[in-house]
């Protein structure tokens, strides 16, 4: 309830800013234990989620605070996108609040502190909660398949799922990897270097794709034994906005997202026949927005961008919602309800 009071004033500061005092703040306060398994957890595979909202990458970069976001109520969180080598992504300013529109545009650039940093901070804490790494490759290396290898080998031990994110428009040229050849050469090599104490993979893609491109993708991914993806990525393209950032350059999150991510995991889920475990993404701010991604097909959901409008309550707030959805609409758990519209 205090957040509202709060929002003018933290929006008088600069978005990245305002990103890492609430970091600061997260790391300063109690944290509370992750929420208690309910009527809400599902598993999704062969994890056990305590309810299926997540927190996005992109907040917890360099994980710095797992723990604390857990202690909101989110079932998961993904730290990330982590890179082999540290880097300062692109030049600032980079992140854009559009007030009028209740969106986002980013053009960070994976900037984050490297490898080795998140994997001693995941080795010091208690394992507790589901926490994902979502790995990328350095905007100047030679070779981002061996990145990509690098990045899932050092965060397998530490992590209770890994994500490939070959999703993101601000490294130049990371969404041709989902082209045939490249995301073939990408996943196989991911096949080889896979052991049996991985967890589970995931596939993150954008939301701007072809209409053959789901298809493709999904028999690429069983092919290759990756265990699921994740729906999407920021947008490049500009639906009308209303706010004078429109026009800056980078990927567009939040409300004005939620209809194409909505239409792109029905393609998925079409291209998958619900054999493949789907996670959703963009645009998801309400109870009734998470519930329409599960009946359409994600076993989990996630947001980011809504937690900077409705501020940290938002976790507690969405899952009571779901709860609630779940019963009026009589079913018995969220597995049963994947895919139900």
């Amino acid at each position: 309830m205090l957040y509202p009071l709060l929002r003018p004033l933290i929006f008088r500061l600069d978005a990245e800013r305002a990103h890492r005092l609430s970091i600061l703040a997260l790391q300063l306060g109690p944290t509370a234990p992750p929420p208690a398994e309910g009527p809400l957890a599902t598993t999704v595979a062969g994890l056990r989620f305590p309810n299926p909202l997540g927190l996005a990458p992109g907040y917890d970069k360099d994980a710095q605070v797992p723990d604390a976001v857990l202690g909101l109520g989110f079932g998961s969180v993904e730290i990330g996108t982590v890179t082999p080598r540290p880097q300062p992504g692109n030049p600032k300013p980079r992140l854009f609040r559009l007030e009028e529109d209740r969106a986002v545009i980013n053009r960070m650039g994976f900037n984050n502190a490297g490898l080795e940093a998140a994997h001693l901070r995941l080795c010091a804490r208690p394992r507790r909660g589901i926490v994902g790494v979502n790995v990328g490759a350095n905007k100047d290396t030679a070779d981002r398949v061996a990145d990509y290898v690098t990045g899932l080998t050092t965060m397998a031990p530490v992590a209770d799922y890994l994500t490939i994110n070959i999703s993101s428009p601000n490294t130049p040229g990371l969404r041709d990897m989902q082209g045939d050849k490249e995301l073939a050469d990408l996943l196989s090599a991911v096949a080889a270097a896979r052991e049996s104490h991985w967890p589970p993979v995931f596939l993150k893609v954008a939301p701007d794709l072809d209409a053959e491109a789901p298809a493709r993708i999904v028999e690429a991914v069983m092919k290759h034994g990756i265990d699921g993806i994740i729906v999407s990525n920021t947008t490049i393209t500009r639906p009308p906005l209303k706010s004078r950032h429109a026009g800056e350059a980078g990927g567009l999150s939040g409300a004005p997202l939620h209809d194409l991510a909505l239409q792109r995991l029905r393609d998925f889920r079409k291209a998958s026949e619900g054999k493949l475990p789907l996670i959703g993404v963009g645009g998801i701010a309400t109870a009734e927005q998470a519930w329409a991604r599960i009946r359409a097909g994600a076993s989990l959901v996630q947001l980011y961008s809504a937690m900077v409008y409705e501020g940290p309550g938002i976790a507690r707030t969405i899952t009571a919602g779901l709860e609630a959805c779940m019963k009026r609409d009589g079913f018995a758990s969220i597995a049963e309800a994947v895919g139900s519209e």
